[in-house]
């Protein structure tokens, strides 16, 4: 007995960007079969950037040991009564730029684009610089990161993920798509 459709929350979460101002592109489901581990990934970005260089890839990361802790919790408490909300999935946000001709500087960006975040969504910003050649400069791509946590009681429930979690990361991806021609050739 399934006490929670994975594959619906995320079929649910797609919508629910779309609503908030995302355009989605892709999605992808891996099962690594030795552990039957999960991630399942989704490619965004904001409506009016289509075009542009900003990328946004949520990933909801399964691990068959909480969900199946979770499955018990529930069939020990009945239909009457709630497990323990202690039952999580991590949902990790990645925005992605490309190589850029003139990358910021990421200490600057990283306290900027923290205010646009704000305390409920952490942000790390790291870079990774590539050559392409030996011959060549480097080349600098940018990456935010947000991990959350996605409670798999409110995942059942059909709760999980915020309005206001979803705005802040239309926020972040406006941000940097806004920022990203002053970086870029």
């Amino acid at each position: 007995m399934a006490v929670i459709d994975v594959a619906g929350f995320v079929a649910d979460l797609k919508d629910h960007a779309v609503e908030h101002g995302f355009h989605v592109h892709d999605e992808r489901h891996f099962v690594e079969t030795y552990s039957l581990r999960q991630t399942w990934e989704v490619d965004a970005h904001p409506e009016e950037g289509c075009e542009g260089p900003v990328d946004l890839y949520l990933s909801l990361e399964v691990d068959p040991r909480v969900l199946l802790g979770f499955e018990d919790a529930v069939i020990a408490h009945g239909d009457d009564d709630d497990p323990p909300d202690e039952y999580f999935f991590p949902l990790i946000f990645t925005w992605g730029l490309p190589p850029l001709s003139r990358p910021p500087d990421l200490l600057v960006l990283a306290t900027e684009i923290a205010a646009v975040g704000g305390p409920d969504l952490p942000l790390e910003v790291s870079a990774i610089d590539s050559i392409p050649e030996a011959t060549e400069a480097p080349e600098r791509a940018l990456r935010v990161i947000a991990r959350q946590q996605v409670s798999l009681l409110r995942m059942r429930d059909g709760d999980a993920v915020s309005c206001e979690l979803l705005d802040r990361c239309l926020a972040v991806s406006r941000s940097l798509l806004a920022r990203a021609d002053d970086w870029l050739d």
